[in-house]
């Protein structure tokens, strides 16, 4: 059963998300360096170097959200990166971003569903996704469906949350996780599920091992996990 963040509403997750995100939107950026202690930003540079060796020139990030990893893959020089989200609230706040740092011949961000993209076949170079893949609707079909627009050779860089499995960090961030992050999430961004819903969502995704599983059977090849931070998160890799 899918975890949603307006239980009580009859709306499919899709449709639910994207509400969540219109409306901590304005919020989001702040929120997430405060919440995450500014780790979150460290998480996302590690993520594009390991891209470093491929080269790509055409970069498509997916859940782009406020275009923040959009940007930091421009480290690696591509000749274009295409940022795709459901909520138009996130891309308001990420088209000012970019227009403020003059890098829209760089970075174009689009209206999309990651489970039905808008792109031909083979078109990417690699694609990257932090913070997202968690909330698709359905998990092996948004991935089949990035798998279907990467090209041959390519490769997928994913940032997700994880869960932390050595004493005595794991009791610490599950109270940090349960408790603390929903009432300053809730406090700051006036959205009562949003913050509820993030701990939800990641108690119920599969990481480590069992996302590689659900990876490999939706195609991709060469895949591999990086734990990070003690395992609060982790950067999944898979080839085409």
């Amino acid at each position: 059963m899918s975890v949603l963040p307006y239980k009580e509403e009859q709306l499919g997750k899709k449709e639910q998300v994207a509400r969540m995100f219109n409306n901590i939107s304005r919020r989001y950026d702040m929120l997430n360096h405060l919440l995450s202690f500014g780790v979150d930003i460290i998480w996302r540079k590690k993520a594009i170097k390991m891209l470093k060796p491929y080269k790509p020139q055409l970069i498509l990030d997916i859940a782009t959200g406020t275009a923040d990893f959009a940007i930091e893959a421009l480290a690696l020089n591509p000749q274009k990166v295409i940022g795709v989200d459901i909520s138009e609230g996130m891309l308001a706040v990420g088209r000012k971003k970019i227009a403020k740092m003059g890098l829209q011949d760089k970075i174009e961000l689009q209206t999309g569903d990651s489970e039905k993209l808008l792109f031909s076949d083979n078109k990417f170079d690699a694609i990257i996704v932090s913070f997202g893949v968690r909330n698709f609707e359905n998990l092996e079909k948004g991935l089949e469906d990035m798998y279907r627009v990467l090209k041959p050779g390519g490769t997928t860089v994913i940032v997700e949350f994880s869960k932390p499995t050595v004493f005595p960090f794991k009791q610490l961030y599950s109270f940090y996780f349960k408790y603390i992050l929903p009432l300053i999430g809730k406090i700051i961004s006036k959205d009562n599920a949003a913050y509820s819903y993030l701990p939800e969502s990641v108690q119920a995704f599969p990481y480590g091992d069992k996302f590689l599983e659900v990876l490999k059977k939706t195609g991709y090849k060469n895949t591999a996990c990086r734990p990070l931070t003690f395992g609060i998160s982790s950067i999944y890799l898979g080839q085409k």
